[in-house]
């Protein structure tokens, strides 16, 4: 009984996590030229950290400006993947690696802007900005043609964890994203998939049971599937 209690409680955090998101897509038009999503991180997760002073919320920040860092660059020029699907009977493990299209030079960590800082219990809550050039929204246009579908996906990740928490949820969702559409495409397991996404829209974050839990959409551009020619 509990476990289905926690296994509906579970559907019911993640459909009102995908209701808020379409209700602010169907609210909010993408701004191409700014992008702004809120950040945050907990205070008791740092013992000490009682004080809300500059001095006591430095780590804070950093873990903010971290993340900030990390969806942005996902969002701005996107991320590489290789993803390999596990196979008990070829004993091979699942294995996801991503990495930025375009790293994130010193002067695009220099545009982020952070605003509207706010305490609520024990968190610490920023907006994050960032002003795409002429060039970055020729990019996203690009990457919004018709030939490249959308896919989305959730992921999980330790509250415990911290930063890294959030970016293995982030690796999660892409992860779920991306074999949710090669599973209506091929009929069996492929060697690897190598592709590239971008983040399509600004990242929704909450927390269940424990654990970090992000929704992402993407713009897909698929690079190439590898099969295995023989067992």
């Amino acid at each position: 009984m509990k476990l289905k209690m926690r296994f509906l409680k579970r559907i019911f955090f993640f459909a009102l996590l995908a209701l808020q998101f379409s209700l602010l897509l169907a609210q909010s038009p993408i701004n191409l030229r700014t992008i702004r999503f809120a950040v945050w991180a907990e205070l008791d997760a740092y013992p000490g950290l009682y004080e809300k002073s500059d001095d006591m919320l430095s780590y804070t920040r950093t873990r903010i400006k971290n993340l900030s860092e990390f969806l942005m660059e996902g969002m701005v020029n996107g991320w590489k993947f290789v993803y390999t699907p596990s196979d008990k009977l070829r004993g091979v493990e699942e294995y996801l690696e991503i990495l930025p299209e375009v790293p994130f030079t010193e002067h695009d960590k220099a545009k982020l802007r952070y605003s509207d800082q706010f305490f609520e219990e024990n968190k610490v809550t920023v907006w994050c900005e960032y002003d795409r050039s002429d060039y970055q929204i020729q990019n996203y246009k690009l990457w919004s043609g018709i030939q490249n579908p959308v896919i989305k996906g959730r992921g999980l990740g330790k509250i415990s964890d911290g930063f890294e928490g959030i970016e293995t949820a982030a690796r999660n969702a892409l992860k779920e994203a991306v074999r949710a559409r090669y599973r209506a495409e091929i009929k069996n397991k492929p060697k690897e998939i190598s592709g590239s996404v971008l983040i399509r829209n600004p990242p929704l974050v909450g927390i269940t049971e424990g654990q970090y839990a992000i929704f992402l959409d993407f713009f897909l551009e698929r690079d190439r599937i590898i099969k295995y020619t023989t067992y």
